[in-house]
């Protein structure tokens, strides 16, 4: 079976899971290779069997060839290993799970998570605002399905996910609180001051912007909307070859707003180890 006909199906056996973009109604059918909604409106799968649900252009930053092959290999090197075993200890032995991967880039935590909980009977779907990304995510052997989607007007159904995953993505807690099943699970992932804190001071002076870092305010707003958040810090280091600095060096944001000269000096004295510092932030509905 070709790739888009094995995404087709997955779409046509989980049309519940989805709805238009664009008047928000449940989609009726597949066809021809498209997903059509009950008031007509039509989606069309790419060769690769994605679906492209934003209703308007949106620039982003992160539609980089470069940024996403880093991370691929950072991510096959066992990067985010640590992080992502944390996210399946709190998803725990529970079977059939609908699983969302919110800004999931190339696709290699859901891929990780299906190849360690093999025989639970997921569904799993990432979606991301980059094609690029998800034109890569797109090319893995793996049952779960990725699209294009914009995180503030998401093309998912009310309450349908047992568990959404944010890993280092933006948030809209607002569409996060109308996805998320009535005894779902978000889990949201974000840097302490001390990720990347050796990368963070070869790149930048005493004084930068991007010197130091706090996820105070964000800690506060997952508070804000939700009354009961577990915390937890989870911190290890990562040794560094050469190649995985490079890797790791063009993965980051921290490179955009580097001098020139800092960038060439950093290329020049790679780092041979690196802190993953992140808070892990659990939130049970109940």
């Amino acid at each position: 079976m070709k790739k888009i006909e094995k995404k087709l199906e997955f779409v046509a056996q989980h049309k519940d899971l989805f709805i238009c973009p664009v008047c928000k109604k449940k989609f009726a059918e597949t066809k021809s290779y498209s997903i059509v909604c009950v008031n007509g409106h039509t989606f069309d799968f790419s060769k690769k069997g994605t679906l492209y649900f934003l209703t308007h252009p949106i620039k982003s930053d992160y539609d980089d060839d470069q940024m996403w092959n880093s991370r691929k290999e950072i991510q096959i090197a066992g990067f985010f290993e640590p992080i992502v075993e944390k996210i399946i200890s709190i998803i725990g032995n529970r079977q059939n799970q609908r699983i969302l991967d919110v800004g999931c880039g190339e696709g290699s935590t859901l891929s990780y998570i299906e190849n360690q909980r093999q025989g639970k009977q997921d569904t799993m779907i990432g979606f991301d605002i980059s094609k690029r990304a998800i034109n890569l995510a797109a090319q893995r052997e793996t049952d779960a399905f990725f699209c294009i989607a914009d995180l503030a007007q998401l093309p998912f159904d009310q309450h349908i996910f047992n568990v959404i995953i944010d890993m280092f993505s933006p948030s809209s807690y607002s569409e996060f609180k109308r996805v998320l099943a009535e005894d779902g699970i978000l889990i949201k992932i974000i840097p302490n001051s001390n990720y990347l804190v050796e990368l963070r001071h070869l790149l930048y002076d005493e004084g930068d912007k991007n010197y130091s870092y706090s996820n105070h305010n964000v800690i506060n707003l997952v508070r804000e909307n939700y009354a009961d958040v577990e915390v937890e810090q989870l911190k290890y280091t990562f040794e560094l070859t050469d190649e995985l600095f490079e890797n790791l060096l063009f993965m980051t944001p921290l490179h955009w707003g580097a001098k020139k000269q800092k960038m060439d000096y950093a290329l020049t004295n790679k780092l041979k180890s690196v802190t993953i510092d992140v808070s892990v932030l659990v939130v049970k509905n109940k």
